[in-house]
């Protein structure tokens, strides 16, 4: 069985090193829902899945010492992954009352408690945690991406997803996108095999040597048809990400390609991030902070891709200001070489819910230098809270 470097939690360093004090109390948790509509109007995947508009939950979490922080989780629908938005708000409703007095800026022992106060459902847990990190960061005096384990450069790269379309129209958007900056881009095929290797090799003639592509099946494709399209773009610089549903099946595709090999979905945990690089079946892992339970777990995932040797993409699974915050400070604190690309959420949607929040610029973007996550919640957008415990 192969060895695994032991891996210390950063957050219980951080807290230890800055002398944060245990009289800080949480004594209200609040959840406020907004729509995201997209400026596409629609996203499109596999298995003729879309949305229009997405639907966020934005927490906040306020402490006797009038400090807040901030917190968002937006599910890509009910069918993306096991997690729905209602499910969201339904989940802190039962979740927060078991919180109320714990000190947010130990972020160990808060994380204990949600998992015993709520088995599993960690994408319940994921906009509490953030808030937390975003409250230890303020009264630290210190940008998120500092606790989590320094600043790497001045901005890092981010990526595109194209949304499935015919052929010529991804193509066509991949070439817009690329004059605005983007340098990576992600296809969202899992179709029809030869459709999609026609999607593939549209978009491939528009790219330089430097820019990277993913083909992204989203679990689309079953064996065969992933064999397929493999087979079929042989001879293009392209990685391949999560063509089927299973771990197994995705395995048996990585087995027979020479392609660089991406896995999302089936990575939800520390356990599958382990088996997946004893059975080298990645060569890039997505690391959704949501799907992990915040930015605690996430963190830790990065920090044991680092010492395993396997890049990632940070990201979440949709979100708005705030979410696009936590992937900004998570992917700014992540080593270069190890950060293959991160994502902007905040492009995608008409509607704006926190100032603060960090922009893209020519496809890159940089995490604020502000204390804790950086964004002030626009109230006027957020209204009055739909879920409250104190």
């Amino acid at each position: 069985m192969a060895a695994y470097p032991r891996v210390t939690p950063i957050s219980g360093i951080r807290n230890q090193q800055r002398g944060v004090s245990e009289s800080m109390k949480i004594e209200r948790i609040a959840a406020y829902q907004v729509d995201l509509p997209l400026h596409e109007g629609s996203y499109k995947w596999s298995g003729g899945k879309s949305v229009e508009v997405f639907d966020s939950t934005i927490v906040r979490v306020d402490t006797d010492s009038g400090i807040s922080g901030y917190g968002e989780v937006c599910p890509l629908g009910p069918f993306y992954l096991p997690a729905y938005a209602d499910g969201v708000r339904a989940g802190i409703k039962e979740l927060a009352p078991h919180l109320l007095g714990c000190d947010p800026t130990q972020l160990g022992p808060l994380n204990r408690r949600m998992e015993a106060a709520l088995k599993g459902h960690p994408y319940v847990k994921s906009g509490i945690d953030m808030a937390c990190w975003d409250i230890l960061g303020q009264t630290t005096g210190q940008p998120v991406c500092a606790l989590l384990g320094g600043r790497y450069g001045d901005d890092f790269v981010l990526y595109r997803a194209i949304s499935q379309e015919a052929p010529d129209a991804m193509a066509e958007n991949v070439a817009g996108y690329r004059s605005e900056g983007y340098r990576r881009f992600q296809l969202k095929v899992g179709a029809d095999p030869q459709m999609d290797i026609e999607r593939i090799r549209q978009v491939a003639d528009l790219l330089q040597p430097s820019d990277k592509l993913i083909a992204d099946a989203n679990t689309g494709w079953l064996m065969h048809e992933a064999a397929r399209v493999v087979r079929g773009v042989d001879d293009i610089d392209v990685y391949i990400e999560q063509p089927c549903l299973t771990y197994e099946e995705c395995l048996s595709i990585r087995r027979r390609t020479t392609h660089p090999f991406v896995l999302d979905e089936n990575v939800d945990g520390i356990d599958m991030l382990m088996r997946g690089h004893a059975d080298q079946a990645m060569d890039v892992v997505n690391i959704k902070i949501s799907k992990f339970g915040g930015l605690t777990q996430a963190s830790l995932a990065r920090d044991l891709c680092v010492s395993m040797g396997v890049a990632m993409t940070i990201e979440d699974s949709w979100g708005g200001d705030i979410t696009t915050a936590a992937i900004a400070h998570l992917a700014h604190s992540t080593p270069t070489d190890f950060l293959f690309t991160a994502t902007d959420f905040n492009s995608y949607v008409t509607v704006s819910t926190a100032q603060g929040a960090p922009q893209r610029a020519h496809g890159r973007m940089a995490a604020s230098t502000a204390p804790g996550l950086g964004v002030t919640p626009r109230w006027d957008v957020l209204g009055q809270p739909v879920v409250e415990a104190r």
